[in-house]
């Protein structure tokens, strides 16, 4: 720890903030969440480029982006571009992501999470950059929650001892994006994906996940799908035991009810247990995450930081990517580390059709023996 009362909960930055980044997308995730969070950091961004330019042009004109390219490919095609920074939907992102690799001159790419639209599709894009030599990095953001770096911290240090059970409650309703009709899927892939994922960044890879879902009667009525609200249990061969739910119902608060919003986790363990709460639901308001702990030696510690998840978390993705580059430390979230997450996915998947528990290998096995 940095000190006694707060645990390191900051993302180590790069040494050379000057590698030149062009984005591809200009919706909210890169407007209001990527470039907020580089401009921060002090990251360079170069150019920017969409699949509408005059989205591009407004995006780049609120963030002082000095080029503006009139298509993705011009963006790719520039020379002078050494990272390239991904935030379209996961049906088009592979496509992008593969012919970025073969540009010669980007040397890193940064990918939204989901990765891909499966396990499959996502391992072929990841072996599509392994064959050019080009880092590619998935932006899993909410292991860079100052809450969630928290109590990784805590869990690597030994503070709360042997892991025991852990929970993770989400109640809030997402602003779901319209490329999701056409995918036929809503949670699992956008919103279990990333406490999945942070099951995995603070205890390792799963043995076998179980999952049930239902529909969304909110998103039921817009379009058909099978994973709105979910419920996973998660279990690790050492015994410990992790629950995840995402209830994107919530109660009829758009309907006329009284709202009840919040992301809360609980880790406990034999010598300690800490909760956590996520700042996210009540965007656009500032709220930062926060993380209290005990242990068997008494009394609760109750740091508090300015950050938030959004934008702040977001700062550490491409943090992770150039120091990558520059040789001091390589990236955690790459995407060869990504498959399992997307395994774990494709298996909550299976869960939930099959009601039984799934071994995430069989998802990697499977794709392994698939030709091609």
């Amino acid at each position: 720890m940095t000190d006694s009362s707060v645990p390191d909960h900051l993302p180590p930055l790069p040494r050379d903030r000057s590698p030149p980044i062009g984005c591809i997308g200009a919706g909210f995730i890169m407007a209001d969440c990527h470039l907020p969070a580089y401009r921060q950091a002090g990251f360079t961004v170069a150019a920017i480029a969409s699949r509408r330019r005059e989205a591009a042009e407004a995006v780049a004109t609120r963030h002082g982006i000095p080029r503006v390219h009139a298509t993705v490919e011009a963006l790719l095609d520039d020379p002078r571009i050494a990272v390239i920074d991904v935030a379209v939907p996961p049906d088009v992102q592979p496509g992008i992501i593969r012919a970025a690799a073969t540009r010669p001159h980007v040397r890193g790419i940064l990918a939204q999470k989901p990765l891909a639209g499966s396990h499959a599709e996502a391992a072929a894009v990841v072996r599509a950059c392994a064959a050019a030599g080009t880092t590619l990095v998935v932006n899993q953001n909410m292991r860079h929650d100052h809450a969630v770096a928290a109590c990784r911290t805590l869990l690597r240090e030994g503070t709360l001892g042997a892991p025991v059970l852990a929970t993770i409650e989400m109640r809030a309703i997402p602003h779901w994006m319209p490329w999701q009709e056409r995918q036929g899927w809503v949670t699992l892939r956008i919103m279990s994906i990333h406490h999945l994922d942070c099951l995995r960044g603070w205890f390792g890879d799963p043995r076998r996940i179980f999952t049930a879902t239902r529909t969304d009667p909110r998103t039921a009525a817009r379009f058909a799908h099978t994973d709105g609200i979910c419920t996973s249990v998660v279990e690790y061969d050492s015994g410990l035991v992790c629950t995840s739910l995402e209830d994107v119902w919530a109660g009829p608060a758009r309907e006329g009810g009284e709202g009840d919003s919040f992301v809360r986790f609980r880790v406990e363990g034999t010598r300690g247990m800490a909760l956590g709460t996520i700042g996210w639901p009540a965007w656009p308001v500032h709220t930062p995450s926060t993380l209290d702990w005990t242990t068997t030696d008494g009394g609760w510690r109750r740091p508090r930081w300015p950050e938030a998840w959004f934008p702040d978390a977001f700062v550490g993705p491409m943090a992770e990517l150039l120091r990558d580059l520059e040789g001091t430390e390589p990236a955690v979230c790459t995407g060869a580390d990504n498959l399992f997450t997307m395994a774990l996915v494709d298996a909550a998947y299976r869960s939930a059709r099959e009601h039984r528990a799934v071994d995430p290998r069989e998802i990697i096995g499977e794709d392994a023996d698939r030709p091609g």
